[in-house]
């Protein structure tokens, strides 16, 4: 039975108005707002760097176990969302971890369409290699959009020859650009975070025409053969629900280890909910278990 903290949360949010008819500006802005409360974990620091032309940020827990690093993809459909917008939820994961985390601005669209979240996000990998970091102690992270750019950098990765990370962790991927799942609909009435028309939007925005069955873009069509160990997690109160499951049936079909976690009455990425929902610190704490089993 869900929490009563998750359960306050979730009248929270169902009380927001509907602002999926807004410019994604405008988008952007709320969120930034509705966020900027979420309070950054005790005992972490966060250090402004820029690579290259890309807008990053070290969180640095106080207890560091070991050298691993994790690359964090925020969420936000590839059209809203930021650094700020996700300090909070990767500071918890930071210090759950004992990891320094490297989160990322990637470009947004429509500004920027495909594939320039996944250029962006391949190069914030390939300067942590550079910088020393090597692939045995990178892990790769994301939440929904985020989630599905984690596959996405890693199928980047594998065609370019580039040495893969260690693990990848996806918190309720988005990878079907179509939203062909069937918890798209099924699920409309009982998720207070996505809907399939904003989501289709969204999709139309980040592909700027490129194809939605490519795979860099909906992975769920792609090879994903040779990839490291998968953490995937979702909520069944979420429509992209049948998004993670078909991830993870088509990862282990290519014989990749996957550990799919359906947690009941969870909505979109409630792990975003650390500073406040038992459910959501239980779930970073899985994660970091997983991230240091595949890591150390």
């Amino acid at each position: 039975m869900p929490s009563q903290e998750f359960e306050q949360v979730v009248e929270l949010l169902k009380s927001f108005p509907d602002t999926s008819d807004l410019s994604f500006e405008e988008q952007r802005k709320g969120m930034e707002q509705n966020t900027s409360q979420l309070p950054v974990a005790d005992g972490v620091t966060c250090e402004p760097i820029t690579i290259g032309k890309l807008p990053a940020e070290w969180i640095v827990p106080a207890e560091i176990l070991n050298d691993t690093v994790i690359l964090y993809l925020h969420g936000g459909g590839y059209c809203i969302g930021s650094m700020d917008t996700h300090r909070s939820l990767v500071s918890f994961l930071s210090k759950s971890a004992k990891a320094k985390v490297l989160l990322i601005d990637y470009r947004l669209a429509p500004e920027h369409p495909f594939p320039a979240a996944v250029e962006d996000a391949t190069a914030a990998y390939r300067w942590l290699n550079s910088e020393g970091h090597s692939p045995e102690r990178l892990v790769i992270a994301g939440d929904s959009a985020g989630g599905g750019l984690t596959i996405a950098t890693m199928l980047n990765l594998k065609e370019t020859g580039d040495p893969l990370p260690a693990a990848g962790v996806c918190l309720s991927p988005w990878v079907d650009m179509e939203a062909l799942g069937g918890s798209a609909k099924t699920k409309a009435d009982i998720d207070p975070m996505v809907q399939r028309d904003p989501l289709l939007r969204m999709a139309k925005a980040y592909l700027g025409g490129a194809d939605p069955k490519t795979p860099q873009a909906s992975p769920i069509y792609a090879d994903l053969k040779g990839l490291p160990p998968l953490l995937i997690q979702v909520g069944t109160a979420e429509i992209l629900l049948d998004d993670a499951k078909r991830l993870a049936e088509g990862a282990k079909a290519a014989g990749v280890e996957v550990n799919l976690e359906v947690w009941d009455d969870m909505v979109h990425v409630w792990q975003f909910f650390v500073s406040m929902v038992p459910e959501a610190q239980k779930a970073i704490e899985g994660i970091a278990e997983f991230i240091r089993k595949h890591v150390g």
